[in-house]
Order: structure tokens, then sequence, then C-alpha cells
């Protein structure tokens, strides 16, 4: 039997104001950023996690069940992983609880790495990376048949662009439906043009799910050749756009 001390990833589904779905048409998984390395616990304190909070708000209001993780670590401490195998149980879970409903991963920083990294179980349609922590070393043959999002602001100084577009540009050998976006006057933590970080995830996961129509702005990324449609530049929401 395992110890009953041995932490559990968490995974609470935020409740709508209103009516909850009975049958969601599909389900988003919010994945928080983190460290690293350390095995202090993911409790929902920490800033990284309430960060996640207002990703929620577009896809509850069009009817889709949201849950955002807690991990048992707030690490990912190396080999270990910790994060993206917290993020695989917690796809297992919400696989038990909605059979056969799609499900969009959306993780900031070390939880947009364990998002692309989880992406490979079977209920996962699409994932969307914000300013995602890589180092050159994750693999991309998981996300082959997923469409995939990443976006990264140009005043990052925690994680780097660089990689993100490296990735994305392997990415693109696998699955043709990569698109990367560089949100100009941003930084890590999103505080920049909060608005439209949350209008492009509502905007991708409505649009890659069916709820709504694909997003003009989206589509063009996904389908320009690399590396255009890995370099596009946040328009934003179309009252913000020129």
């Amino acid at each position: 039997m395992p110890d009953s001390t041995t932490p559990a990833p968490r995974l609470p589904r935020i409740e709508p104001i209103g009516r909850m779905p009975d049958a969601p048409p599909a389900v988003v998984l919010l994945l928080h950023g983190g460290r690293s390395a350390s095995r202090e616990s993911g409790e929902r304190r920490r800033l990284a996690y309430w960060r996640m909070r207002p990703f929620a708000r577009g896809p509850l209001h069009a009817g889709l069940a949201v849950y955002l993780l807690r991990y048992r670590y707030r690490g990912w401490n190396g080999p270990a992983r910790d994060a993206e195998r917290d993020a695989t149980e917690g796809l297992a879970a919400i696989a038990g609880r909605h059979p056969e409903v799609p499900v969009v991963l959306v993780g900031h920083s070390l939880g947009g790495r364990a998002a692309l990294g989880a992406a490979g179980a079977p209920n996962v349609v699409a994932v969307c990376a914000l300013a995602p922590w890589l180092d050159g070393s994750d693999p991309v043959d998981q996300l082959a048949g997923r469409t995939v999002l990443i976006a990264h602001g140009d005043r990052e100084r925690w994680t780097s662009p660089a990689a993100s577009f490296e990735y994305a540009v392997r990415a693109k050998r696998v699955t043709d439906r990569v698109a990367r976006f560089d949100v100009h006057g941003a930084g890590h933590f999103m505080l920049s043009r909060a608005g439209e970080w949350h209008d492009l995830v509502t905007r991708f996961v409505l649009g890659v799910t069916g709820v709504e129509p694909e997003d003009p702005e989206i589509t063009n990324a996904l389908r320009l050749p690399t590396p255009a449609g890995l370099r596009a530049a946040l328009a934003g929401p179309p009252g913000a756009r020129s």
C-alpha cells in the first residue's frame, strides 16, 4: 500500500457562477507555475496558483468544465518531472469524470512545460503554453495530432523566448497545427496586456474544441509556415486590433 504521508496532486473543479453543466462539451486543465527544484508543497496560497484562475472565466462562461491542478510539490525536480507527472495523473482523473470529453491543457511557465510534456494523454486535443520554461531537452513526439499554441512576452526575464521558439520549430515537425505568438510589451507574469493573454487563451480553447468558430488570428498563425507562424505578433482582441 502507498505511504499515507506521500503527498498527492489535487484536482479541484472551478465552479461557475450559476449552474454547473452536467455534460460539458470540453474540459480545460489549468497548470500553474513553480520552481525548477523544490519539495515544498504546491499550496494554493502561492501567487503562481492564483495567477491561473482568471484564465477560467472565458471557458466557464462558454459552459466548459475547468480544473486547476495543485501539484504535490512546488518544483519540477529534474528527471522526476514532478509537475508533468501530476498533470498526467490529473488527466487520468478527468478521463474518469468526463469519459470521451476532449481536454485542452493551459499552463504557465513550469506549468507550460508540464502541459507540453503531458499532451500525449489520449483525452488531450490541444495545448496552450504561456511563457513556458523550456531548456532544449523536452520531447515533441507526444504532440502528434494535437494543436499547439505558445505565447511569450518580449520583455521576458525568467524563461527563454528563444527556447520556446526552438521548441515550436521542432513541434512543427510532428504536427502541422503549431502557432507561436510574441506578446510585445509583456513580461513573464502576464501583468502587462493581461486581458489580451486571457482573451488569447479563451479564443484558442473555444475554437479548438469547436464551441465557437476558430479565431482568424490564431488560424492564420497555424497555417503560416515556419518561421512566420511561430513569430506572430499578438494583435489582441478585435477592439484592440488596427
